[in-house]
């Protein structure tokens, strides 16, 4: 029987994990408290307790699909390959996990990072772009995750680590322009946007853009978060006088609350573009973040699990982002997405 590790059963963890076992995958979940609903699954192997005291509980040369929060995702990195492991990466940290390179070519591993809708999915329209448009004029990829309707306040939830939003809000946003590539303050460029069936909403830079930013030959190129009108406003009026703590408690997921996640990926050459738009509302109980997220993620993890790295991907011992993978491995995470019910348009 085919197996995998889930480091992590969070909204986007769960929803993965459910994939699997669909699929009839046996998976070993680890993470401080496991769902009863997953522990007492017959295809699950549930491990309780702090991830770093219990990696040598694990099968050695498994695939293990990191799901954890960003900083303590980062810090476990190495250890997995370390020990070998195949590693399709969800955490999104600042820190470039390429600079693992040498670890995993030494212990034969893969790691694919930076797996979800943006980056991630972002990354795999940007390489199709080129590969049909020839070297860039401009790309432009906008992604949010947000309630249906503004409420007045925050008019947000956090649909995965609060605590990663507001590390997306402070670090430096990475962006080119005229080939070169420089850091500039988040939540600039600041503009408002229409969302076809939702309106108007803001746009603002921050730091998705990470490794297209070299391999993707592009002019000029920027990353937005989209939110609603007033969020950033407030961000801005109230993050140096409240606890991470408060806000936390602000940004809580409320499952009950209509929500969408939308993409647009825009890509123009000297004479042509292409554009694609992305977008869910959730559906089952999941929620349109975690679908679109953890859908990417579940198409990886399947593809290492049933074909290997580098029959399934194209991917050889060493680490590599979602733009390494090949044309093929692109084309089923997508198909995958679409049968989910992932709305894909393309212009």
């Amino acid at each position: 029987m085919n197996s995998a590790v889930a480091l992590g059963c969070g909204l986007v963890g769960k929803f993965v994990i459910e994939r699997l076992i669909e699929r009839q995958i046996r998976v070993t979940v680890l993470d401080l408290s496991v769902p009863q609903q997953l522990s007492e699954h017959p295809l699950i192997d549930a491990i309780e307790g702090d991830v770093f005291e219990n990696l040598d509980k694990l099968s050695s040369k498994s695939v293990v699909i990191n799901m954890l929060p960003g900083r303590i995702g980062d810090a476990v990195r190495p250890l997995l390959l370390q020990s070998g492991h195949h590693i399709v990466d969800l955490a999104f940290t600042a820190e470039d996990p390429s600079i693992h390179q040498q670890l995993a070519v030494e212990n034969d591993a893969v790691l694919l990072w930076d797996i979800g809708i943006a980056p991630g999915i972002s990354n795999m329209l940007a390489k199709k772009a080129f590969e049909i448009l020839g070297p860039l004029e401009s790309l432009s990829i906008k992604v949010g995750g947000n309630p249906t309707e503004s409420d007045g306040n925050w008019s947000y939830m956090a649909p995965f680590s609060p605590s990663d939003v507001i590390e997306e809000y402070t670090r430096p946003a990475r962006i080119k322009s005229n080939n070169d590539i420089f850091e500039v303050p988040a939540l600039g460029d600041r503009h408002l946007i229409q969302v076809e069936g939702y309106g108007e909403m803001e746009a603002f830079l921050t730091d998705g853009l990470r490794s297209i930013l070299t391999t993707i030959p592009s002019r000029n190129m920027k990353e937005y978060t989209v939110r609603w009108p007033g969020h950033i406003d407030k961000w801005l009026e109230l993050s140096q006088l409240f606890y991470e703590e408060e806000v936390l408690q602000d940004w809580k997921y409320d499952p009950t609350r209509s929500e969408f996640t939308w993409l647009e990926v825009v890509a123009k050459n000297q004479v042509n573009e292409k554009r694609w738009i992305v977008q869910d509302t959730g559906r089952d109980g999941d929620g349109s973040m975690a679908r679109t997220t953890g859908l990417v993620t579940a198409a990886c993890a399947l593809l290492f699990i049933e074909k290997g790295p580098m029959l399934g991907c194209g991917l050889e011992s060493g680490v590599h982002p979602p733009e390494g993978l090949n044309s093929e491995a692109i084309d089923y995470i997508v198909q995958l997405m679409v049968s989910q019910g992932v709305d894909f348009s393309e212009y």
